[in-house]
């Protein structure tokens, strides 16, 4: 006799939860890299975010290719559009946060111009996220099992 184990499910059959739990992580993710654009395009503007690169020893220019990849990254995450690949390819955005922009401040983000607790969990969650898939309701191939 074979057994079946209910919480089980194929990339063919329903969503799991883990479907569903990457799914939530893709858009939360997504979502929290459109608003951290926002502020960069909006509030500092994309000049301002260069000059501060640039005051912290980078050169300007990697504010607008990160200005971009947190624009498309953002996208394609709630898309679930190639969703291990920009996962991964965010990782070192948010670890050059971790330790350019927040590195100084010390480890908790509630110190004075925010440590690197917060973008070095994001940069966990961004490797949880390429380890899940896509999840349900992807434009990529469903692959959280």
């Amino acid at each position: 006799m074979t057994t079946y184990d209910i919480n089980r499910t194929d990339s063919l059959s329903a969503p799991s939860n883990a479907h569903y739990a990457a799914l939530i992580l893709r858009i939360a993710m997504g979502g929290l890299f459109l608003a951290h654009v926002w502020l960069k395009i909006a509030v500092f503007t994309p000049a301002g975010t260069a000059g501060y690169f640039a005051s912290i020893g980078l050169p300007g220019f990697l504010a607008y290719l990160t200005i971009a990849a947190e624009l498309l990254g953002g996208l394609a995450l709630i898309a679930g559009f190639w969703t291990r690949w920009v996962s991964l390819a965010l990782v070192p955005v948010l670890l050059g946060a971790a330790y350019f922009g927040h590195g100084a401040a010390g480890f908790f983000f509630s110190n004075p111009n925010g440590g690197w607790e917060f973008p070095a969990f994001w940069a966990v969650t961004l490797i949880v996220q390429a380890l899940l898939g896509d999840g349900a309701y992807a434009l990529g191939k469903v692959s959280a099992r």
